[in-house]
């Protein structure tokens, strides 16, 4: 173990010079990370020669048939090792990438792949060297079994069960990679905010293993240049390039204020439009939130383009919808890298707020990685003690934001991310005598979309959380000159009663509508907006509030744009039905990807879609537009790479 320890050690430096930029030093944090990845694998292996060891016929100290089959079996190891290191070195000349699954996806075309490797590479030379290098390790692990096994006759038999149980807990520990809740993730490597220093730092294995489920998570480039006249046009695409496949909109203002405004995202844990008192719920579980939208500027119709915590937050921060299947784009390393407009609020200080730890979800790989300068204060950071799973109370994370923005001398980017609104609906004792619980019979609730009264009590406590945010906030001098985003990370699915059309229940849009407020009494004068949008939109809009000139690279709008208005469109690519499908202010189109079944419903009535030359119309063009939305998502996701 400590003989591959060493050797991936020494591999590691080799990686680093060998395509580090000239004059770059040398990065203790890599290496310490990348210690800790190459002990995860080799802490595996020797877990699993224990644990083999426990069987006496295989235990080279107990039968010395098993010494030799231990030298034949570690060096096969040893190949293996060879050649993951030997391709990740050359996989990484070849496409600036670590070695992942998707290298597999070569294999059909294994004929040309390896001419390609062998006009490129030295294959010859590479083979040798391998060979010799193999041979010295078996001859070097033969010498340490036999000297290990000379050693182990001094070892009192008594003790042996101990050094068993000591070496199975480190391992144990090793390969968990951390003392913590979350055990050691690649996206920790691209928390150093350095692509190459992350890059450094992974483990070709990890970085494989880590992948395997996405070696699929690819695109069709012939389906996307085919739409992507469609989407340039609809995006505003300034300067359309199929063969570039050019998404980039810049836009410039000049009349920025003296003073920068700041902006304050709010991500709501589970907030739906149909449990909220917004939309007429007679159990009236937001009441400060509805007095807070009728001063403000208020899309009643917003939707996320997935259900998932990780999902929305993904859109809100990249402006993609999340169309990855199986795990969410948050997890895939080839996603890792992405463009955010959150990197133009140049002279902004960046701030994520979340009372649990961002090491779910491999969220923080995302954050750290593509948005400078961004300053995480998670459950660690605070003094405030956890009150359950998710961390501290969202009420002690709002204060304890709002004690941080009142430092600022400079203008700020700040995310709050809230936990409480979901299971296991903590509710602090503390806030007990001040939030008062309610009590409802089972009918009641469900009839207004609630599960159970700590569903009801959970929602509530958000609002009462919003509440003291803001008695907090109004006596802060950066209050008035701030635009405040209120926005459910997503919904939950479920009847949305007589509130909506049958179409909310039946499509599950409720696990997709939530509320999406502007929040800026100072600038924005109260509107109350039926268009449809989405969480795609948010950063290109407060780009725009807050007059910051920008580059947008991705999918979302400006919702305050006037002049060049276009038909209102939200995508949504669900991940538990399978259906992709567009909303527009009037009709639902949706497709899905399993079975290939088609819904095309109204979404302001309970009146079938009568069809007709008009309806036919619209929904050839939604179906259109609806493929259009999905390929360009599918392509983006590992085409959105920030500006250097």
């Amino acid at each position: 173990m400590i003989l591959l320890l060493v050797l991936m050690f020494f591999y590691r430096l080799f990686f680093f010079y060998s395509y580090s930029l000239p004059g770059r030093p040398f990065t203790g944090s890599t290496f310490l990370l990348g210690l800790r990845y190459d002990a995860r694998v080799v802490a595996a292996i020797g877990l699993g020669m224990l644990l083999l060891c426990l069987i006496p016929f295989l235990n080279p100290f107990k039968n010395k048939v098993a010494k030799t089959g231990w030298v034949i079996m570690l060096t096969i190891i040893f190949l293996l090792f060879l050649l993951v290191y030997v391709t990740d070195f050359y996989h990484y000349d070849y496409l600036q990438q670590r070695l992942n699954a998707s290298v597999i996806n070569f294999l059909p075309d294994a004929k040309i792949s390896f001419g390609m490797a062998k006009d490129s590479y030295p294959l010859f030379s590479i083979t040798a060297a391998i060979a010799v290098v193999l041979a010295l390790y078996a001859w070097l692990n033969n010498r340490i079994l036999n000297f290990l096994m000379a050693a182990s006759q001094h070892h009192p038999t008594k003790r042996k069960k101990w050094y068993f149980i000591t070496a199975t807990l480190l391992m144990a520990v090793l390969i968990f990679g951390r003392l913590g809740q979350y055990p050691l993730r690649w996206s920790d490597a691209f928390s150093l905010g350095d692509d190459f220093k992350g890059n450094a730092a992974l483990n070709p294995f990890q970085s494989f293993l880590s992948s395997l489920k996405f070696r699929n998570a690819s695109y069709d480039l012939a389906k996307t240049k085919k739409y992507y006249p469609l989407m340039a046009a609809y995006l505003g695409v300034q300067q359309p390039d199929t063969l570039k496949m050019n998404f980039e909109r810049q836009y410039h203002y000049t009349d920025t204020p003296a003073v920068k405004t700041n902006i304050v995202v709010v991500i709501c844990e589970s907030f739906s439009a149909n449990k909220s008192s917004m939309y007429g719920n007679k159990l009236n579980s937001t009441p400060f939130f509805n007095s807070l939208c009728m001063e403000g500027v208020y899309f009643n119709r917003c939707f996320t383009p997935a259900f998932g915590t990780a999902r929305g937050v993904w859109a809100t921060l990249t402006g993609i919808p999340d169309v990855q299947n199986t795990k969410t784009a948050s997890r895939n390393p080839m996603a890792v890298n992405q463009h955010t407009i959150m990197n133009d609020f140049k002279q902004y200080d960046k701030y994520y707020f979340l009372g649990g730890s961002t090491t779910w979800a491999n969220i923080r790989g995302v954050l750290t990685n593509n948005i400078e300068g961004l300053k995480i204060f998670e459950e660690d950071s605070f003094d405030e003690g956890t009150v359950d799973v998710w961390g501290i109370s969202d009420k002690d994370l709002f204060l304890a934001a709002n004690k941080q923005l009142a430092k600022e001398n400079k203008p700020f980017f700040a995310i709050i991310q809230t936990a409480g609104n979901h299971r296991p609906y903590t509710i602090p004792k503390e806030d007990l005598p001040e939030f008062k619980l309610v009590n409802y019979p089972a009918d009641t609730l469900r009839k207004y979309g609630f599960s159970g009264n700590d569903q009801l009590n959970a929602f509530r406590y958000s609002d009462f959380c919003f509440q003291k945010y803001f008695e907090a906030a109004t006596k802060e001098k950066y209050f008035k000159n701030t635009v405040f985003v209120f926005v459910g990370d997503h919904g939950i699915r479920g009847d949305a009663g007589y509130l909506f059309p049958q179409s909310y229940s039946r499509q599950g849009f409720t696990a997709e509508h939530v509320p999406l407020l502007f929040y800026a009494p100072a600038i924005l004068k109260p509107q109350n907006i039926s268009d449809v949008c989405s969480q795609l939109d948010i950063l290109p809009s407060v780009a725009y509030l807050a007059r910051q000139s920008h580059s947008n690279t991705a999918m979302g709008r400006n919702l305050f744009d006037t002049i060049n208005k276009k038909v209102p469109y939200a995508f949504i690519a669900d991940p538990d039905t399978r259906f992709i499908g567009l909303l527009s202010n009037e009709y639902y189109y949706g497709r899905n990807l399993s079975t290939g079944i088609k819904e095309f419903v109204s979404i302001v009535n309970n009146d079938a879609v009568i069809p007709g030359a008009k309806t036919d119309s619209i929904k050839n063009s939604m179906a259109t537009f609806t493929e259009a939305w999905y390929e360009t998502a599918r392509y983006l996701l590992l085409n959105n790479k920030k500006r250097n």
